[in-house]
């Protein structure tokens, strides 16, 4: 019988629709923690379900399979069943007329999110976005719930809920803050030149009410806050050790952003970037679209994850079974949530 290797720190993506033999030894190397889905791995649920049960399949103790399925324009899976699922910023939009079925109607969300991705054998969804919604970030844009950091944080709760409803944890993103910077880090270097206590008033405040118990992961920002670090909050110690587990008392999982994207650039090539982001206290990095450069990585790093990290990880994997498909269907409560999305949608 194989070894049991607990999850390394890496997180990695698969090309197409099956897994290659290559892509099976990929995810067998012992520094593997975890796979993000895209949309290019969607061509039906059930071949979804089978590429889950394959990856799930390829190691004794099960990688974490994630995916960034918000709603509204970051939803994945859309076709073949899958519901369509509204904007945050439409969550928000609902609030301002009526709080209480704003947050009803966010719980519904969550569930109906968390409860299709469990169907087909995903464990983890990115998802909240708990950036703020300035008006001015295009990469962020409606995916943020609103303005106010306290709104944020109560619909982000209420969405929370859902998923726990179905049995999925949550990631809260990007720590402490992108809504304010118009740059995207996908193709840029964001800097933020406030000083740190606005940040921490403001963009952060809900990482700090919702804590580890409601928020059991983060992902920060490949953001420069310039008045407070020179390194981008997914590469600083400071962010991750000083603000957000000492003085957030935060005890969740830390994923890095993807370190494929320009706003990882600073730290150096791909070794450089996940040393910079393990130094600094993330758990697991996250190495994108560039399957050549997870390789490259697999066979330069060198990094023996701590025991809190490895039980940190372990506790996002889902602790109840989810029922399939075709008995989600069966389910009143889904139909209800399910139902429930395009009304909020249409509004």
């Amino acid at each position: 019988m194989a070894a049991i290797l607990p999850p390394g720190p890496l997180m990695v993506d698969v090309q197409g629709c099956t897994l290659t033999a290559h892509e099976i030894e990929r995810l067998q190397h012992p520094l593997v923690g975890g796979v993000i889905l895209f949309s290019r791995n969607f061509e039906s649920r059930e071949q979804l379900t089978a590429l889950c049960q394959a990856i799930h399949a390829a190691r004794t103790e099960p990688l974490l399979i994630t995916v960034d399925h918000e709603g509204g324009r970051v939803q994945r899976f859309k076709s073949d069943g899958f519901t369509t699922l509204p904007s945050m910023r439409r969550l928000g939009e609902i609030w301002m007329d009526d709080s209480l079925a704003a947050m009803r109607l966010a719980t519904e969300t969550g569930y109906v999110l968390g409860a299709e991705l469990r169907a087909c054998g995903v464990d983890l969804s990115f998802t909240p976005v708990l950036d703020l919604d300035y008006g001015g970030s295009q990469v962020i844009g409606d995916r943020a719930f609103h303005r106010e950091p306290q709104i944020v944080a109560m619909l982000a709760r209420a969405l929370i809920q859902g998923l726990m409803l179905s049995g999925m944890a949550a990631c809260g993103k990007h720590f402490p803050g992108h809504g304010y910077v118009q740059a995207d880090s996908h193709h840029e270097i964001p800097v933020d030149d406030r000083p740190l206590e606005d940040i921490m008033r403001e963009d952060a405040a809900p990482y700090g009410w919702l804590g580890d118990m409601v928020l059991p992961s983060v992902m920060p920002a490949h953001v420069i806050y310039s008045q407070v670090d020179p390194n981008p909050a997914g590469f600083s110690s400071f962010w991750i050790n000083t603000i957000l587990r000492e003085h957030l008392n935060y005890n969740g999982v830390v994923f890095s952003d993807d370190l494929t994207m320009e706003g990882a650039t600073v730290a150096g090539d791909i070794l450089a970037r996940a040393k910079a982001a393990l130094t600094a206290g993330c758990d697991m990095v996250l190495v994108c679209n560039r399957p050549d450069l997870a390789d490259d990585l697999l066979g330069r790093l060198e990094h023996t994850p701590s025991e809190s990290s490895i039980a940190r990880i372990r506790a996002l994997m889902p602790r109840v079974v989810s029922p399939d498909w075709a008995t989600l269907q069966s389910q009143a409560r889904y139909q209800y949530a399910r139902d429930l999305q395009s009304e909020i949608i249409s509004g």
